[in-house]
């Protein structure tokens, strides 16, 4: 049989050859060995499920440590394998716990719960099941999210929990309203704020303004166009208020929003007119080219590229068109619609985005990139880089690098000299 291995995503090296298969189908990325022979799959499948089956009785366990670290191990696990079935026979048992550990639990359970409420919707896809997981969990996620003596971190992770599952089960126009109403209760605070002249407590509530808006965005690409027309005309002229927020993290999150705004709108009603144009774009220019020295250099290198494709967008009704790979696969993406949409998953599955772009029905369907690829045992070794062939090229450009370094250095030095 396989020999025992922990749970752990796939590094983002790994993750475009070594997870193209599909667990339920083909062989599992650990079935090969580096140049050897092939280790029994079904052995090692089970030898995961044994694992997880003990990583769901700890979430039940007395102890608080002992909870938070077994559910960030169905975490690891979730985010870097399909467990379709697995799940699907364990689904209410895993809903209990997750909502026992966001009512009882402290600040960083609860935050871990959050996150394995995410993976577990993501995993089931938009079916009858994840419905069952909402109806569930829903109402606790908005009390947390409402909660004012509730922990920042807590329903910050609750906030991004209840758009996400939103996003994938809802049906329901009336629960997606109703979703979408709680989540503009906490965010809309932010523009309250920016009007306040004592802004104390504005940088510990920034983070959960930030996920509800995300969130909120990330629902509102779903809204019928009569909602999103209502949505626009009520937001588009408050939003660029919070582009003068401290935080870096909060202007961007403002920007990308109303990139996205205007996308939509324009989608809408193709002579679109936005009556504070020149006031927003004067704006959004000196974001792009801001140079205060009391920033760190990071964040302004950050900030003037995200907003100079916010400008573009605002402007020119344009959008940098970005090249996902995955396996023998590449998704463009070409509209701020889908990169809200991507990034969004992409935070929450981590470097298991790549290996459920190719093997997850529903992410599929969400980028509309067809049924999975399906590629056998044999396709996948011959893809697969001998460790010999790929130690001589990380020495071959671990070389490159040091010439290159070593002119940089000698330029330096010679200019020193001269001086």
């Amino acid at each position: 049989g396989g020999q025992p291995r922990n749970v752990q995503p796939f590094s983002d090296e790994d993750a475009s050859i070594e997870t193209m298969s599909h667990c339920s189908g083909f062989s599992d990325p650990a079935s090969f060995t580096e140049d050897g022979p092939e280790v029994d799959e079904e052995a090692t499948q089970e030898d995961l499920e044994y694992k997880l089956k003990g990583f769901i009785d700890l979430t039940l366990d007395k102890s608080a440590k002992t909870r938070q670290a077994a559910l960030e191990s169905l975490k690891s696990a979730f985010s870097s394998k399909i467990l379709y079935e697995f799940i699907m026979e364990r689904r209410m048992t895993l809903t209990d716990s997750i909502e026992r550990c966001i009512k009882k639990g402290k600040s960083d359970e609860q935050c871990a719960a959050a996150g394995l409420a995410c993976l577990l919707c993501v995993q089931m896809g938009s079916g009858i099941e994840s419905e069952e997981i909402f109806k569930t969990l829903g109402p606790v996620l908005k009390k947390i999210v409402c909660d004012g003596t509730a922990s920042i971190q807590a329903r910050q992770a609750c906030a991004t929990c209840l758009g996400i599952c939103c996003f994938i089960v809802t049906d329901d126009i009336t629960e997606l309203y109703s979703t979408m109403e709680c989540l503009e209760n906490v965010f809309t605070k932010a523009y309250q704020r920016d009007r306040d002249t004592n802004g104390v407590s504005s940088t510990h509530s920034t983070v959960l303004h930030i996920s509800a808006l995300l969130a909120w965005t990330l629902l509102l690409t779903i809204c019928p166009m009569n909602e999103v027309k209502k949505k626009i005309e009520m937001h588009l002229h408050k939003l660029p208020s919070l582009l003068s927020c401290d935080d870096l993290n909060m202007r961007i999150a403002a920007g990308e929003t109303l990139a996205l705004l205007f996308e939509l709108a324009r989608e809408t009603d193709a002579d679109f007119f936005y009556e504070d144009m020149e006031l927003l774009t004067e704006k959004l220019r000196a974001l792009a080219t801001d140079g205060n020295k009391h920033r760190a250099k990071v964040d302004k290198r950050k900030q003037r590229s995200v907003f100079r494709d916010v400008l573009r967008a605002v402007e020119e009704r344009d959008f940098p068109t970005e090249m996902v790979k995955f396996g023998p696969e590449r998704m463009y993406i070409d509209c701020w619609v889908k990169k809200q949409t991507y990034d969004t998953f992409k935070e929450i599955l981590g470097s298991g985005m790549q290996y459920h772009l190719q093997s997850n029905d529903f992410l599929r369907n969400v980028f509309e990139l067809g049924p999975p690829v399906m590629l056998d045992a044999a396709t996948l070794k011959t893809m697969k880089i001998s460790r010999f062939e790929r130690h001589l090229y990380n020495s071959a450009a671990f070389k490159a690098r040091t010439k290159a370094r070593s002119k940089c250095r000698d330029k330096r030095a010679d200019v020193g000299e001269f001086f």
